[in-house]
């Protein structure tokens, strides 16, 4: 499997649907022109890791968007659609049958296909979300009783209700209102890799305010939002060279600390990232008795197909998830497998059943 990555400009995530379609359009074209398969119309697989309302394979209407893009003329249009008048904007390549899928439903594929007892797919990574199979006669949209249908839960909405507030903090309340999608996703803003940095960077200007750090004195970067990277908590809690990560990262944060600073500092991003963990354990224990329960199961054995760079990078992440998962759902027996290949590989399995049950019919 080849595969390229191709970035998004900060100013194309806030700019126009056109230009952002336009820009993967153009990623497309490069990749299909390294891989000498620009004469040929291909079906694609289309990974979209944002709330939609699928309509079909090949149609999916935006609802919102979520982790930092707010890109104008897309909400409420049909992705695919936009995607295929981007390429024909382009004129020096066609595409075939387009399946579209979720980013999580993708993770589950891929994993899926080295493990068929895979039945969630979890991404924990810029945002989060997850999703799961659940019975068809559960799915009020569907008409029929007999089989399984794949849900995009869509968790990182949850709380959006008002649900969560009795544990909403005024940190998490400051990163919601500060966002450019205030009131929505408020779980994925308490838990996922674009909003863990901001939340310790205030918890460190209140400890600070409150003469707890630092000998009370602040600096500019640290009173900047976005300057306390996620990545930064990651290579503080590193168990060896964690101390010495978290000395170099204050200094170059312009703060005047001492081993007792640096030694909270850890603590914060440990306090944070273990809220982070534990909040995602309680999600997917609930998937994993659902289908536990779904199932008329006294005791689950099932899989989870994981991706994300939280989940990935982080030092122990992974481990108070699982251990936090199993003191949840002690009646379910959860194997996490992390994707080797993203979603991609699932969305292109995908695309590739969807054409021949095409071709058959």
């Amino acid at each position: 499997m080849d595969s390229k990555i191709c970035s998004i400009p900060q100013e194309m995530m806030l700019g126009t649907g056109e230009q952002l379609f336009d820009h993967i359009a153009q990623c497309l074209g490069e990749f299909l022109e390294s891989q000498d398969l620009k004469g040929q119309t291909l079906p694609l697989g289309f990974t979209f890791s944002f709330p939609c309302e699928q309509k079909g394979i090949d149609k999916s209407i935006l609802i919102r968007w979520t982790k930092g893009f707010s890109c104008s003329g897309v909400e409420g249009q049909d992705v695919v659609k936009l995607l295929k008048e981007a390429i024909h904007r382009r004129g020096d390549y066609d595409i075939g049958s387009v399946a579209m899928v979720n980013d999580t439903v993708g993770t589950m594929m891929s994993c899926g296909y080295r493990d068929q007892s895979c039945e969630i797919g979890m991404i924990i990574g810029t945002g989060t979300n997850a999703c799961y199979m659940e019975e068809i006669k559960n799915v009020k949209r569907v008409e029929g009783e007999d089989g399984r249908m794949c849900i995009n839960t869509e968790w990182g909405g949850f709380g959006d209700d008002g649900s969560l507030k009795d544990i909403l903090t005024e940190f998490d309340e400051v990163v919601d209102q500060t966002s450019i999608n205030p009131g929505v996703h408020t779980f994925e803003k308490m838990i996922s890799g674009k909003y863990l940095g901001e939340i310790v960077r205030l918890l460190l200007v209140k400890m600070t305010e409150d003469k707890l750090l630092f000998k009370g004195q602040t600096s500019e970067a640290l009173l900047t939002p976005g300057q306390f990277e996620t990545k930064y908590i990651s290579e503080i809690e590193e168990p060896n060279s964690g101390l010495e990560n978290a000395q170099k990262i204050l200094t170059a944060l312009g703060l005047n600390w001492d081993l007792v600073d640096a030694r909270v500092v850890r603590l914060v991003c440990d306090t944070i990232s273990s809220r982070s963990a534990h909040l995602c354990a309680a999600a997917l224990a609930t998937l994993a008795n659902r289908i536990r329960i779904n199932c008329k199961l006294d005791h689950l054995k099932t899989t989870v197909g994981v991706d994300g760079t939280v989940y990935r990078k982080h030092p122990n992440f992974s481990e108070k998830l699982q251990v936090a998962v199993r003191l949840l759902a002690p009646e379910c027996d959860i194997t996490f497998l992390v994707s080797e290949d993203g979603s991609g590989k699932g969305a292109a399995m995908v695309t590739a059943v969807a054409q021949r049950i095409a071709l058959q019919s």
